[in-house]
């Protein structure tokens, strides 16, 4: 059986392929959310060099499935590292490659680490994860792991809680309500996970915290999906938001909800705006979206659009690179014919996704503006609302 009628047996599901050649030599890993359609791509026209000289060599394609996509990104890093594939890598010594570093200090938090730096970080003093070939991709990785075994990056004992604590994405190191045990109990965990020990994590977790055990089953990791695996941004969880004006003074911000392309009317929310001041959008753009992030039992955003051009964009990412929130971002600009505006340090993949996504995000911008005004005319006079109901809050 050739190649090409080979991957029509491989699976629609999320894993890892490798392309080996003569002598069985591994020849390149690479992962995919979509096996099936993925592995499909490298017997088409218009190939990369590179890539096209590794398939016209490879005698065979093998395929390892996986639970999630978040598995598929460990498992390829640790095969990389295993093999060391002569066509993943793109240059010496593989330097452009990204790490995870986490240190043996009493609290250590996992950080990011280029190719050429990895030897300031020696192996017994520190834990090392990868190589993996996108920084994006492990900062996305590391928040998904983040929001089932948090870990504190801010300031011990400061006496004032950080931002990603009233997130529920830090222990709470900073205003001591960790020690030294619990902190590293987490941290343990993310060891073996990155460590490709889901399994024995899971049955570890099964007994110690069965409620991260069902959060680590059933994590949402659709920010992990890559341009390659040809599925739209539709398919994740997109908030919208809306800034609107009643009677000249009140503010409101409208939260809208699509869910795999579908609009989630039941999980709208209208905030009014207390703090940021009159006639101050940006302002209270930053302050709906401070306030929605505290409430960490509302699932999380994949992808936040905003009912704005550059300013509003440049306003908020400057806000989440402040307090190192990791949430792609995407405006509309109306005074630009709804072109689609991006943070300037948007992916060229991400922004390919979000223009074949432009059909459910202009949706989502126009039911922002609906919902706002509808629901704040009706609402003015409320100033919170239980979230289970839809409303102000």
């Amino acid at each position: 059986m050739d190649l090409k009628n080979k991957i029509k047996n491989f699976p629609d599901g999320p894993g890892i392929y490798i392309f080996s050649g003569k002598n069985k030599v591994i020849l390149y890993v690479g992962r995919a959310t979509s096996l099936k359609k993925r592995v499909a791509q490298y017997f088409q026209k218009r190939l990369d060099p590179r890539i096209e000289e590794m398939v016209s060599l490879a005698k065979d394609v093998k395929y390892q499935s996986t639970d999630t996509i978040l598995d598929s990104v460990v498992l390829e890093a640790n095969l990389i590292k295993k093999y060391w594939p002569k066509y993943n890598i793109k240059d010496k010594d593989g330097r452009s490659f990204v790490y995870i570093v986490i240190s043996n200090k009493d609290y250590p938090y996992p950080f990011l680490v280029r190719g050429q730096e990895l030897k300031k970080f020696p192996i017994g003093k520190n834990k090392i994860f990868g190589p993996y070939q996108s920084s994006s991709l492990v900062k996305n990785t590391l928040r998904i792991i983040r929001r089932v075994f948090p870990y504190s990056t801010c300031r011990p004992n400061s006496g004032r809680a950080c931002f990603d604590y009233q997130l529920g994405l830090c222990p709470g190191l900073c205003v001591g309500e960790v020690d030294k045990k619990a902190y590293q109990k987490n941290i343990k965990n993310i060891i073996l996970l990155l460590s490709g020990q889901k399994n024995k994590l899971l049955n570890k977790l099964a007994k110690d915290n069965p409620e991260q055990a069902n959060s680590l089953k059933y994590l949402q990791d659709v920010s992990l999906i890559s341009r390659e695996d040809s599925l739209l941004i539709s398919s994740s969880r997109i908030e919208g938001y809306d800034i609107s004006h009643l009677t000249g003074r009140e503010t409101y911000g409208a939260m809208v909800v699509a869910s795999d392309g579908q609009l989630q009317n039941s999980q709208y929310r209208l905030f009014k705006i207390k703090t940021s001041p009159e006639g101050d959008d940006l302002r209270a753009l930053v302050e709906v979206l401070e306030r929605r992030l505290k409430h960490v039992e509302w699932p999380y955003p994949d992808l936040i659009m905003i009912d704005g051009g550059r300013p509003q964009i440049d306003f908020v990412d400057n806000f989440f690179k402040k307090n190192h929130i990791n949430i792609p971002l995407v405006g509309i600009s109306k005074l630009a014919g709804d072109a689609l505006v991006f943070a300037r340090n948007s992916s060229p993949a991400f922004k390919d996704l979000s223009l074949s996504s432009r059909d459910i995000l202009l949706q989502l911008r126009e039911e922002a503006h609906r919902f706002g005004l509808k629901a704040s005319r009706r609402k003015r006079q409320v100033t919170l609302l239980n979230p289970a109901k839809r409303g102000s809050t």
